[in-house]
């Protein structure tokens, strides 16, 4: 993806082609992948105090003849958790990133949501990040921020 030229590429490797397709992206609230960790940065305070933001995402398709799209997604603060990381206990804010799929593409496909933790208390740094890595149909991984042992799940560490 290339926010400047507004062009995204993708590649169907099962059936050796390429697919590109401009895409409208409105700089400042268009984001994908890890842009999302650096935009909820920026969106903590309205998001802790309760506001759900909408933003853009660049994603990727369950058809990928279809291309890169661009989609509305609502984000929201879910609480706040403890986690463990290489035998350390952490606590981190969980935000849920929802795409908004038109009613008549949910009975085609699911596209479940990221989730993103930041430290907490501020100030806001990258903890975690669950979700498919490109397409919706991919399983959904966990990247923490500190390697080692396997990580534990989050729970909930109250408000």
């Amino acid at each position: 993806m290339d926010f400047l030229t507004e062009i995204a590429s993708t590649h169907i490797s099962q059936d050796h082609k390429d697919v590109c397709k401009e895409i409208k992206i409105e700089p400042g609230w268009t984001f994908a992948g890890f842009g999302f960790s650096l935009a909820l940065s920026n969106l903590r305070k309205r998001l802790l105090n309760g506001e759900q933001v909408q933003l853009k995402a660049v994603g990727f398709s369950a058809f990928p003849t279809l291309g890169p799209q661009v989609v509305t997604v609502t984000i929201s603060h879910e609480g706040v958790d403890r986690m463990r990381m290489s035998g350390r206990s952490l606590k981190g804010d969980r935000f849920t990133i929802h795409p908004e799929i038109p009613f008549i593409a949910k009975f085609f496909v699911n596209v479940p949501d990221t989730k993103i933790w930041l430290t907490n208390p501020a100030p806001a740094g990258f903890l975690r990040w669950e979700g498919p890595i490109v397409l919706p149909t991919d399983p959904v991984v966990r990247i923490d921020l500190l390697s080692g042992e396997r990580s534990g799940s989050a729970e909930s560490a109250g408000s």
